[in-house]
C-alpha cells in the first residue's frame, strides 16, 4: 500500500522505495503522511489513535501499519 501510494501520488520510482528510505527524501510531507494513514484506516476499517508517533522511514511506516492491523485483527 505504501509503495502504491508513493508511486501513484508522487511518482516515486520503485527502486527508491526501500525500507530505509526517509519519507522526507521521497517528497512525503506531514500532510501526505496523514493522507496515507487515512487511506490505511479506510482500507482496513480501523481508526488509529491520534497520538501516534509520525514515522520517518518506509520501514517505520510499514511496521506501524503491520502492528496496528494485527492489533485490530486479533
Amino acid at each position: 500500500m505504501i509503495r502504491e501510494f508513493l508511486q501513484e501520488r508522487l511518482g516515486v520510482e520503485a527502486e527508491k522505495i526501500t525500507s530505509d528510505a526517509l519519507l522526507d527524501d521521497l517528497g512525503v510531507d506531514s500532510f501526505m503522511v496523514l493522507e496515507l494513514i487515512f487511506e490505511f484506516e479506510e482500507r482496513f476499517g480501523i481508526t488509529l489513535a491520534k497520538d501516534l508517533k509520525t514515522p520517518r522511514t518506509i520501514s517505520e511506516m510499514a511496521s506501524l501499519m503491520d502492528r496496528l492491523r494485527g492489533e485490530y485483527q486479533s
